[in-house]
């Protein structure tokens, strides 16, 4: 049985660092959103201060797409994967991107798992403040961090196995083996 573990949230909650801990526990491959994103915006502004050109985010779907074609053609039957997104509700594209996911499950026939991760606005300031993340092609402004979180939500689609996770006081290493008992009850016969 495959798995495929969707972790959504705003920048800085730490996604790729909760993915990273999790597939240590569940024998998963991480796929992060940057590995779709940053080939086509590295071809752009390499300071990252410039706006985004209108219609970008259509070129890392096609990234994104490929990646998960290739994930649904080629991987072992029991390969696990986590993707991490960055998805907002009410936002369209990002209700595309996770309908892509849940896609490419249902064609491996994966059982699919969106977990939401929740973070406080200060703590989400302070950590999408650390200058490494600039190093990936991560947003480090916190102004745009702290608006995010007074003005938007992380995309909440129904879905019977979705888990919402404060990990505002946790670790990294508690919020993956949450994640992990989660999993573990979606999984046919919770094995």
């Amino acid at each position: 049985m495959s798995v495929f573990v969707l972790l959504l949230g705003f920048p800085g909650v730490g996604k790729l660092t909760i993915a990273k801990e999790l597939g240590s526990l569940i024998s998963a491959k991480t796929v992060d959103i940057h590995w779709f994103n940053n080939p086509i915006l590295r071809l752009l502004d390499e300071e990252g201060t410039a706006p985004l050109p209108k219609g970008i985010w259509e070129y890392t779907g096609r990234v994104r797409q490929a990646v998960l074609d290739a994930i649904t053609a080629y991987s072992g039957p029991s390969a696990n994967f986590i993707f991490t997104h960055a998805g907002v509700e009410g936002d369209e594209r990002s209700a595309r991107t996770y309908q892509q996911f849940v896609e490419a499950a249902r064609q491996r026939a994966a059982v699919f798992v969106p977990v939401r991760l929740l973070c406080a606005e200060e703590e989400l300031a302070r950590r999408v403040s650390s200058p490494a993340r600039r190093d990936h092609l991560k947003t480090t402004d916190v102004e745009t961090s702290r608006s995010r979180s007074q003005q938007a939500v992380v995309l909440n689609l129904p879905h019977q196995h979705a888990l919402t996770l404060d990990v505002t006081f946790i670790s990294p290493l508690e919020s993956a083996a949450a994640i992990r008992d989660h999993v573990v009850t979606c999984l046919p016969n919770g094995s």
